[in-house]
């Protein structure tokens, strides 16, 4: 029997090149209505700090925003970084969006900053501090059972039990997942390195627990689709030169797309953004779903979450909208 592979949206709310955040909140709101009516099952918002280029700082706020533009599609973090934030507050604040929204929030949680060392500092972190598992325990308290002899209770949150995944570009994330019994997220749209152990990893040691009876993992795939292939990797152009000015210590708005990028960045910082951007599908439909197939099979995944960074709004959403095309075709390759 074969089941349909769920697939879902991650955005990150970008602000390009000549626009203010307040276009980038709303073309992300029209991004989510759109994304409902084409099948998306997820989408997910992202926590970065002091960048310019990316308007979902309060993660928790857009969220809302989100759930309250749309009707059915679940929404939610992907991720939260806990280590900036109490495990009480973010309880509160996703036990808010699940009372608001029953069964559409989504609580997806990384380990990483989301910023550099001075957006350390003004969230008042401790950066050698490390209590993530001791946090993700605590926040799973919260939102459980109620507990009414406790003397600390997320209210409202307790209850809600909404979904916690584990966020993670490392073996780290997929060990924690796997002795939590909590599904798993991996960013392989920017650090695919450790994506075959990460999945082995998280697969052979996964613990059944009252959050999951079995493991669930998602990976993320960079998409850029249009209707002439060489359209589509004109737009990928953006997300090349937006990484390669990341990695070199110069992020800015999401930029313009390029006609030539080696002539931007060089040959070789293009050929290492390529390494560290490899899971992607690019092309028209046609292509997209192969490519798709392709790392579907290669994988596995229980779900995928598709993403790019695209400058021009409208040739973004016609990307997402022939991704979706291309994903409904897939099927889920660990069905009995």
């Amino acid at each position: 029997m074969t089941q349909n592979l769920p697939y879902s949206l991650l955005d990150l709310s970008p602000v390009p090149e000549g626009s203010t955040a307040q276009d980038a909140i709303r073309n992300t709101i029209d991004l989510a209505r759109h994304a409902e009516d084409w099948g998306y099952h997820r989408f997910w918002l992202a926590e970065h700090h002091n960048m310019p280029g990316i308007a979902s700082a309060a993660t928790a706020v857009l969220i809302g925003l989100v759930a309250q533009a749309t009707r059915t599609i679940r929404v939610g973090a992907g991720g939260i970084m806990l280590p900036n934030h109490a495990p009480l507050t973010v309880a509160e604040a996703f036990g808010t969006l699940a009372t608001a929204f029953p069964d559409r929030i989504d609580l997806g949680l990384g380990r990483a900053p989301g910023g550099d060392g001075a957006v350390i500092r003004a969230l008042r972190r401790d950066p050698m501090a490390d209590s993530f598992p001791q946090d993700v325990v605590e926040l799973l308290d919260y939102l459980g059972p109620e507990r009414p002899g406790a003397a600390v209770r997320a209210l409202p949150g307790e209850g809600t039990n909404v979904p916690i995944w584990i966020l993670g570009s490392s073996l780290y994330g997929a060990q924690l997942a796997a002795h939590l019994g909590l599904p798993y997220a991996f960013a392989s749209h920017f650090a695919p390195d450790d994506l075959d152990r990460a999945l082995t990893l998280y697969h052979a040691n996964f613990r059944p627990s009252p959050w999951g009876q079995a493991p669930r993992a998602i990976m993320a795939i960079n998409v850029f689709a249009a209707d002439d292939p060489g359209q589509a990797t004109f737009l990928r152009t953006t997300m090349q030169l937006a990484f390669a000015r990341l990695r070199t210590g110069m992020p800015g708005k999401l930029p313009r797309p390029v006609a030539d990028i080696d002539a931007e960045i060089g040959a070789q910082l293009r050929q290492g953004v390529d390494r560290a951007l490899r899971i992607s599908a690019v092309g028209d439909r046609a292509q997209v779903q192969d490519q798709l197939a392709q790392l579907v099979g290669t994988y596995r995944p229980d779900e995928i979450i598709l993403t790019g960074q695209i400058h021009d709004h409208a040739a973004r959403l016609h990307s997402f909208e022939l991704a979706a095309e291309a994903a409904q075709g897939l099927r889920l390759a660990n069905a009995a």
